[in-house]
C-alpha cells in the first residue's frame, strides 16, 4: 500500500534529507510506487519548457504536505499556448 496515494496528482511540499543537509522540493506528487515518491515540476526558460523530477526514496522524506497553488501560477505548462515560429 502506497503511503502518499491521498495526494496523488496534488501540488506537495517535500521536505528530506540528502546526507546531513535537509532540502525541499515543491511541485505535483506524480508517482508513489510503496518505495519512493516522484515530484514533478514544469518550468517555462525562455520558450524552452522543462520538467523536473525529484525521486525520493521513503526512508529520507521527513514531512510531505499538501500546499495550495498560488492565484498567478499556471496548473501546468501545457495551459501556455504554444508560439508559432516562421
Amino acid at each position: 500500500m502506497s503511503r502518499y496515494a491521498s495526494l496523488m496528482g496534488k501540488r506537495v511540499e517535500a521536505r528530506y534529507r540528502v546526507a546531513d543537509i535537509h532540502q525541499k522540493s515543491v511541485g505535483t506528487l506524480v508517482s508513489d510506487t510503496g518505495r519512493c515518491i516522484v515530484i514533478e515540476e514544469h518550468l517555462l526558460q525562455g520558450e524552452r519548457k522543462k520538467t523536473m523530477r525529484v525521486e525520493i526514496p521513503y526512508e529520507y522524506v521527513i514531512r510531505l504536505a499538501e500546499v495550495p497553488r498560488s492565484p498567478d501560477e499556471p496548473i501546468t505548462v501545457h495551459s501556455v499556448p504554444p508560439q508559432v515560429r516562421r
